[in-house]
């Protein structure tokens, strides 16, 4: 694992979301997600600092605000910049500026996955809505409104995310799936469980994130990198330094410069403590 050279200290700090910022926990009988107050003291410190702050999740657009409002970064007068469904849509806000966005083709590769998991799960997010499904998701999984509506319908125009999920499944089944089909045309991450996001070729979070450094000035070299799940492996490999919770599963903590303390102990902030 390596260690930031004396007096490095980021210009940009990619942040993941889910395991990352936010943790789960439960209270009144409901699992509900909170960021800690360390967490937040620690992103709000950075920001100070003058280090770009970007929230980078494989979250829709309209999954994101809502987490930069309880991390305090809503001020319209300097707005954030955030990287959302893994690199497929990339906007400021408040109030939210789409400044790139991929689209692709999913016909195709929803087709050959939904011939091996004909009772999969697949949405497509409806901005500012929810996401069109073809049948609901389980509770939670989603954010906004679950509109039904049939898969040929779903995928007839281009789009910048599909999420394939299929309760049923395991993570390791899609992992295998994904590698047998080839999903040509796509790139493609597989989540804890049987959840699969497709996207346009060559679009992750570290495409995102390389646009957002184009339009600052800023040095891949000079960012920090922070997060848990396979969808960070291409922003680990891009960031100057790249750090994995500790809960990540092993594969995505060998591919970080370095791991730090799990979620719920405030990894995110002990990390960005070394430089703000």
């Amino acid at each position: 694992m390596s260690v930031p050279a004396p007096g490095w200290v980021p210009k940009l700090v990619a942040l993941d979301i889910d395991g990352t910022l936010l943790r789960w926990v439960e209270g009144s009988g409901q699992t509900h997600a909170e960021v800690s107050d360390a967490v937040a003291d620690a992103v709000r410190r950075a920001r100070a600092a003058g280090a770009h702050v970007v929230l980078a999740s494989g979250r829709s657009p309209h999954g994101m605000t809502p987490v930069a409002d309880m991390l305090g970064l809503d001020d319209p007068e300097d707005p954030v910049w955030v990287v959302a469904s893994n690199g497929g849509v990339v906007f400021r806000y408040p109030p939210m500026d789409i400044v790139h966005e991929h689209t692709f083709d999913a016909r195709p590769a929803v087709i050959a996955v939904l011939e091996e998991h004909p009772d999969a799960l697949v949405g497509v997010e409806e901005r500012g809505r929810g996401y069109r499904v073809n049948r609901p998701f389980p509770a939670g999984e989603l954010s906004g409104d679950m509109i039904e509506t049939p898969v040929e319908d779903i995928v007839a125009e281009p789009v910048s995310r599909v999420i394939i999920r299929d309760p049923q499944a395991t993570a390791e089944d899609f992992v295998d799936l994904a590698g047998r089909l080839g999903l040509h045309g796509t790139d493609y991450v597989v989540g804890w469980t049987a959840w699969m996001d497709l996207s346009p070729v060559g679009v992750s979070k570290a495409s995102g994130l390389q646009q957002v450094c184009d339009d600052l000035g800023v040095s891949a070299a000079d960012a920090l990198a922070i997060g848990d799940g396979r969808n960070d492996l291409e922003m680990f490999a891009w960031a100057g330094r790249s750090v994995a919770m500790g809960q990540a599963i092993e594969e995505v903590r060998a591919a970080a410069d370095d791991v730090t303390a799990p979620v719920d102990e405030d990894g995110a902030a002990l990390e960005l403590g070394r430089y703000f």
